[in-house]
């Protein structure tokens, strides 16, 4: 009859918490330095797919098929966009729907008149034409948008942070602004515009006001909603139809681009923090890999009468190799906790959806894993490689 010579793996996991239970303060340390390392990565990858989910949600909602016509940048002086540039666009077969803002220079605007004139807290004044926030997929967020006919009469809608600065949070019957030397009414507030967030320190005017206040009537940007299936072909041809004459003076861009590649940035800053939480990983290794090294010291005397015993080598590496990866393991789940954690809590008070990719929590894990099984194998194979005599000289 042949010889058991292995011992289970229920009996090397009950080996394994065993050791643990019998040094906590060391192994709550040890875990800790997994434990963030894991939380690190974890959160960072959670928070960054929970912003992009809500920029899935935010460019579903606006659509990406808003196209901005505006003056060309370049070397020297290029001249503005003809008065006829929205009529230009509207015309074109690609176009849905249109709108155009003017900036009204040397123009600025105060809760009252006995604020000093300097004081203009960065708000522009901006003519418009047709419904703005509609082509751009905002909404007004108190009141209604302004008549913005040629023949209107005197009114103002606010932008999103031009409302803040001005402290106004709500239009009412005799909410009123001083611009030009005179009052006006407000009529309206925006909520924040996505596509075009230059625009949330504007206040709006009719064209037959902004015309009072020295506008030239040239339109600085034209925002067209164009065929979702056709939006290359109009990118093509409204610098053409906007200006036939020099379609080069006309710069056409896509916002949701922008959007794209402020979300390319957050993507590859994510990266860079995903390895700054590597390295934390790593040292959290080496702690543990350090704690092991302490641990087959200290428990010599338990080595060599397992030995005299009948354990062999394998049985005493293996012994060690568990509580190593139990150790990291441990560390690794309470990353993933805490990690998930700090994604919920910072998605929801973004007012993001929470999204966690089930890659990175097995991946966190995973890696744990592998953390503690290199950590463990010198250990291991140092204590699996002590003599039972010079061991129990120790007892």
């Amino acid at each position: 009859m042949s010889r058991r010579s292995g011992v289970s793996g229920a009996d090397l996991l009950r080996l394994g918490v065993f050791g643990l239970r019998t040094r906590p303060g060391r192994v709550v340390l040890s875990a800790l330095g997994i434990a963030i390392g894991i939380a690190a990565m974890i959160a960072v990858v959670g928070i960054s797919s929970s912003s992009k989910a809500k920029l899935d949600q935010v460019l579903d909602a606006l659509g990406t098929n808003v196209l901005t016509a505006t003056q060309a940048q370049g070397f020297g002086e290029v001249p503005p966009l003809p008065p006829s540039a929205l009529e230009s666009a509207l015309r074109q077969d690609e176009v849905q729907s249109a709108a155009a803002v003017g900036t009204v220079e040397d123009t600025a605007v105060y809760r009252n008149p006995f604020i000093p004139a300097p004081e203009t807290k960065g708000i522009g004044v901006s003519a418009a034409w047709g419904d703005v926030p509609e082509v751009l997929g905002g909404a007004v967020a108190s009141g209604r948008w302004i008549d913005s006919s040629a023949d209107a009469p005197a009114q103002v809608v606010l932008g999103a942070d031009a409302a803040a600065a001005l402290g106004i949070d709500r239009v009412r019957d005799d909410t009123r602004v001083w611009i030009g030397g005179r009052w006006v009414q407000v009529v309206g507030i925006l909520e924040r515009l996505e596509l075009a967030d230059d625009l949330d320190n504007q206040v709006f005017v009719p064209r037959s006001l902004a015309s009072d206040l020295g506008f030239d009537g040239s339109p600085t940007a034209v925002y067209t909603r164009v065929d979702p299936e056709r939006v290359a072909q109009a990118r093509d041809v409204l610098a053409g139809a906007i200006r036939s004459d020099a379609p080069q003076d006309v710069g056409v861009t896509r916002p949701s681009e922008a959007l794209a590649a402020k979300n390319a940035t957050d993507d590859s800053f994510t990266g860079l923090l995903v390895g700054i939480g590597g390295v934390a990983l790593l040292v959290g290794g080496i702690g543990v890999a350090n704690t092991m090294v302490i641990t087959v010291l200290e428990r010599r005397a338990e080595v060599g009468v397992r030995r005299a015993l009948g354990a062999r080598r394998r049985n005493i590496r293996d012994q060690f190799l568990v509580e190593s990866l139990l150790l990291s393991f441990l560390g690794g789940v309470a990353g993933v906790v805490i990690g998930v954690g700090v994604t919920m809590v910072f998605a929801i008070g973004q007012g993001w959806p929470v999204t966690i990719p089930a890659w990175a929590v097995a991946g966190g894990l995973g890696a744990t894993v592998v953390i503690g099984g290199v950590s463990g194998l010198y250990p291991a194979a140092r204590a699996a490689r002590i003599p039972p005599t010079s061991a129990l000289a120790a007892v």
